[in-house]
């Protein structure tokens, strides 16, 4: 066991500079000062080289050699020993002045994304996003490709995922959800959507107290995190006591704000909900992004898109927005649900969303298997994007620059929210056969059981299993694509009247 306390002794310095990072990178999305830009990035590329020569020190492998081999280990310390060895092998295989450079290149393209994004000018992104493609082809080449360069991103996202597991779940759900999309748009003809009044404003100041009063009755504790504002959502669980999530506003659209609102809490509850007596371990950690994914898209779309929802939340909504029209949970949820192609993937309805990442698995494979250009990047986006959804991109605001992932060479991410999708029907269903039905728990404004089902089924289990494992033990069965079709069929059916 001495052995195993001073493994686990370097394992938590090795995460807390993770945390570090976590902060900083915080930072530099919501309050830094843009004249802070340069220092930080040399900052954060020193991190990364330190972290890095942390967890590839000779010491360091030959305790992961000598646990591996020590059968009176348990199953939380074996996770630990099994997590640790897969980031040792990937990281032995990359230099650690590479690393650093990569961090540092990062960090320099995130402003530059920002900036261009702001002026929809993709010309000022390029040459970064060129740099951050040629490094991430470097490190495919340390790692080694047995399939596709492409299979060696995905699985740095989603343990395991390939090409080959991709393809055919993806022209599954598209088989289904075209055909969908197609009877729901002839059914608007008849039965169009409620709509936004066009004069009206909704002032940002209400958006935060409303959306913040939503965030508590899911569950998130203000004491222990905060919600600010960033170019692009997201979440960021620091370390214990300290977890945050950002959002963005739209004076005509409170529900922009509302749904990214509802999306980051539903991550930032997982990481409020990891188990305490392992943190700074992998056993601690969250054990996939499309886990991760499955807690946003859980609260957003299953919890927060339903009458049910509406009926508790109105009161609120009429109280922070007097002027709004005398609308009805039904029709609050009509508009929340409105399905109509568009342009921005974050706002998009449940039918369209999973073809806008699939547009976006397509074009990484293009970059890494294919050899797109980066100078081609913009035109080939908009030529897809009209041949998917039948309308065309006005500005690169609109097309290839709204995402921040590739900014931080996130390559392989964007699978990982339909994975979400999935597990995320796959989790409601076996919730209402132990709980009753979710609708009515919903109305009933007390949430609690519904995240305490979670706390105990995902949150707590960290890393102690792997995904599908996991979501196998929280089920009764494995990954399916099934109860997301039968869930969106469902549903669409149900508001279109199909």
């Amino acid at each position: 066991m001495a052995s195993y306390e001073l493994f686990i002794e370097r394992v938590k310095d090795i995460h807390k500079i993770g945390a570090i990072q976590g902060h900083l990178g915080w930072d530099q999305e919501t309050i830094m000062p843009a004249k802070g830009s340069k220092a930080r990035s040399e900052i954060m590329s020193w991190l990364a080289k330190e972290q890095h020569e942390r967890v590839t020190n000779e010491k360091f492998a030959e305790m992961i050699i000598e646990l591996e081999a020590d059968t009176t280990l348990t199953d939380d310390q074996r996770a630990n020993v099994r997590e640790v060895r897969r980031r040792y092998d990937k990281a032995v295989k990359l230099p650690s002045d590479f690393v650093a450079e990569f961090a540092l290149a990062r960090s320099q393209a995130l402003v530059a994304w920002q900036e261009a994004r702001a002026e929809s000018d993709f010309a000022k992104f390029k040459p970064h996003l060129g740099k951050l493609i040629s490094m991430t082809n470097q490190k495919i080449d340390f790692y080694g490709v047995e399939t596709t360069r492409y299979d060696v991103l995905l699985d740095e996202f989603e343990f395991g995922m390939k090409v080959s597991d991709y393809d055919p779940l993806f022209d599954g759900l598209k088989s289904k959800l075209v055909p969908l999309l197609q009877q729901i748009m002839e059914a608007k003809k008849s039965n169009p959507d409620p709509k936004l009044p066009e004069d009206m404003t909704f002032p940002i100041d209400a958006q935060t107290e409303f959306c913040k009063l939503v965030s508590s009755a899911t569950g998130f504790d203000f004491e222990a995190g905060r919600m600010d504002a960033s170019t692009h959502p997201f979440s960021a669980g620091l370390w214990p006591g300290d977890t945050r999530f950002t959002t963005r506003f739209d004076e005509k659209d409170p529900f922009s704000c509302l749904y990214a609102v509802m999306h980051e809490t539903g991550h930032a509850l997982y990481e409020q909900g990891l188990d305490s007596n392992h943190s700074f371990t992998p056993r601690g950690d969250a054990v996939s992004l499309g886990v991760h994914e499955s807690q946003s898209r859980f609260w957003e779309n299953q919890i927060g898109r339903t009458p049910a929802f509406w009926k508790v939340v109105l009161p609120w909504f009429k109280e922070h927005f007097p002027e709004s029209p005398n609308w009805s949970p039904q029709e609050l949820n009509r508009i929340a649900n409105c399905v109509e192609p568009g342009f921005i993937r974050v706002e998009a309805d449940e039918v369209t969303y999973n073809l806008h990442i699939m547009l976006r698995y397509e074009l990484e494979k293009k970059i890494f298997n294919e050899n797109l250009s980066v100078d081609d990047l913009p035109n080939t986006w908009n030529e897809m994007f009209e041949d998917w959804f039948g309308i065309e991109v006005p500005e690169d605001r609109l097309g290839c620059l709204q995402d921040i992932h590739w900014s931080m060479a996130a390559f392989g991410y964007f699978p990982t929210y339909t994975l979400g999708n999935l597990y995320a029907a796959q989790l409601l269903e076996a919730m209402e056969d132990e709980l009753g039905d979710i609708d009515n728990i919903i109305e009933s404004g007390e949430w609690q059981p519904m995240l305490d089902w979670l706390r105990s089924k995902i949150h707590l289990q960290g890393s102690k299993w792997t995904p599908s494992e996991l979501i196998e033990n929280a089920t009764g069965a494995p990954p399916t694509p099934q109860p997301f079709i039968t869930y969106v069929e469902r549903k669409y059916g149900e508001l279109y009247n199909l």
